[in-house]
């Protein structure tokens, strides 16, 4: 285990819900039917996960991966599990899994109480950390009695001897905590410090099938000056969805997401409505911004892509109760599998919030607003930005 310099967190995480019965053996049929989670998930899986590999988030190193590879723990999706899986290793797992720890005699067999493996994990998106989800499905006996989770601030693409540097200094976000097998150990965290890697360790072994960690997204303020014009909705640089009118299928994030979609999954679609009405995606920016361009991407919805589309902005946040919203994009209509660009007259702005309404019903796949931040906006970004650096 990696010695270095601690330091608590403000605030102990605290678990919820908290899993106390082991798991039972795998008796056949659907692995996830026995899978303890909580049935409307955890208050704070809204947010984004810092650690999506899909945004850049990898791990790093690892002190031990014998039986399956630490890659796994980021992997999108729900862990899977095939019973009849064997590899010249043992059993094949979808998930971290380490050697199982001895002693260092006959008479003293068992690992000393504070050994355990660590991995070292890098954040796709730095940001503050508001839960942590350490999903040990289908690690049955062979997950962990406890784990903790330690975040660092570190600049620029620091390898795993700079993060393992003795002079690195780690933050407590979740204490050592047990943990039980095949279910999904979440734990809030109020730690108020930005992060940009996070060291996961196990005691004194076992598997893990995925991490996630939700936050709120805190990008550095001299990148985006030096970029000028980006995309201010990017969840990458902060943007964020604050409600929908329809999640049945797949999820609005996805919108924010970079890259073209790579399936309908990767999208955001909705039910088929079988009313008057249309749905929509209300989000917030990066920070206080003009608006000059917007791309809106329908790619993968072939026959299910929305029919026509309208964009409006605000510079009214969402908990100031009432709005006057204006329009970025009137009506418009959409075609199916394309990249759709369109250039404002004139910069839009300042805008906090944009809605974005589809008529009647289907998907969308991404959404750019093209912009920068206003001076406000970027004073603003600056003041979080050093009040979270800690």
């Amino acid at each position: 285990m990696t010695t270095a310099p601690t330091r608590p967190g403000d605030q102990q995480a605290v678990a919820s819900p908290e899993f106390t019965a082991p798991a039972v053996p795998y008796a056949g049929g659907d692995p996830y039917a026995d899978y303890r989670a909580p049935a409307g998930g955890f208050p704070f899986q809204h947010l984004p996960d810092l650690a999506d590999a899909g945004l850049g988030g990898t791990v790093v190193a690892a002190s031990d991966e014998f039986f399956a590879e630490r890659e796994r723990l980021l992997r999108p999706g729900r862990a899977e599990f095939d019973p009849d899986l064997f590899g010249p290793k043992g059993k094949t797992m979808d998930g971290w899994e380490t050697r199982r720890r001895r002693g260092s005699s006959a008479t003293a067999p068992h690992p000393e109480p504070g050994e355990g493996d660590t991995a070292l994990i890098r954040l796709g998106t730095p940001g503050v950390v508001r839960g942590v989800v350490v999903d040990t499905a289908h690690f049955r006996g062979n997950n962990p009695q406890s784990i903790s989770v330690e975040g660092a601030q570190l600049p620029g693409a620091p390898g795993p001897e700079e993060l393992g540097d003795p002079a690195t200094v780690w933050t407590t976000l979740v204490p050592r905590t047990p943990v039980t097998g095949h279910a999904a150990n979440g734990f809030a965290v109020s730690t108020p410090h930005r992060f940009t890697h996070l060291r996961l360790t196990q005691y004194p072994d076992g598997g893990v099938a995925r991490l996630r960690v939700h936050g709120e997204v805190l990008p550095e303020p001299a990148w985006l000056t030096a970029l000028g014009t980006f995309d201010v909705l990017a969840q990458e640089h902060g943007g964020r969805v604050l409600d929908a009118s329809d999640r049945f299928f797949s999820s609005p994030a996805n919108t924010l997401r970079p890259g073209r979609p790579s399936g309908m999954a990767d999208c955001w679609e909705t039910r088929r409505r079988r009313d008057e009405g249309h749905d929509w995606i209300d989000y917030a920016l990066a920070g206080e911004a003009q608006v000059r361009a917007i791309e809106l991407d329908t790619g993968e919805l072939r026959g299910n892509a929305a029919g026509w589309v309208a964009l409006h902005g605000t510079d009214s946040p969402a908990e100031s109760g009432s709005c006057e919203w204006r329009t970025l994009l009137p009506r418009t209509p959409l075609q199916p599998d394309t990249v759709h660009r369109f250039l404002l007259p004139e910069p839009v702005g300042p805008l906090v919030r944009v809605r974005l309404d589809i008529f009647p019903d289907g998907g969308v796949g991404r959404l750019r607003l093209h912009g920068s931040l206003t001076e406000q906006g970027a004073a603003d970004l600056t003041a979080r930005y050093r009040e979270a650096a800690g």
